[in-house]
């Protein structure tokens, strides 16, 4: 049975951090791209980061650049996001997927919730002013 299991959420005060981690069992996802999105209450989810099989490739959404940091650990098949600088506006359900289009592949950059297959079932961030 194919499971992702994401740990690290809970209550930071703005401007502290918090380190996400993602675990996957059930089947290796060394060769595909993983992805972090997040869901606030009464809005749709959204895209925060990703990173390609190898690490070599990682993107942000606008609103985290510069504050979060995507890596992996292909060993642990692991995923991981480092929350810098937190915000009140970062508080959501934080959720880890993986997407198996296109494996071994540096080019690809999964956005959107349907291009990815498995998914976590989520840790709460919540960030006080």
């Amino acid at each position: 049975q194919v499971q992702l299991v994401e740990s690290g959420g809970g209550l930071v005060q703005t401007g502290g951090s918090l380190r996400l981690s993602c675990a996957g069992s059930g089947r290796t996802f060394s060769n595909y791209a993983m992805g972090w999105f997040r869901q606030a209450p009464g809005k749709e989810r959204e895209f925060v980061a990703a990173i390609s099989w190898s690490g070599v490739t990682t993107y942000y959404a606008d609103s985290v650049q510069g504050r979060f940091t995507i890596s992996r650990d292909n060993a642990k098949n692991t995923v991981y996001l480092q929350m810098n600088s937190l915000k009140a506006e970062d508080t959501a359900l934080y959720y880890c997927a993986v997407s198996t289009n296109y494996p071994r592949n540096d080019i690809y950059r999964p956005r959107l919730p349907r291009d990815l297959e498995y998914w976590g079932r989520g840790t709460q961030v919540t960030v006080s002013s």
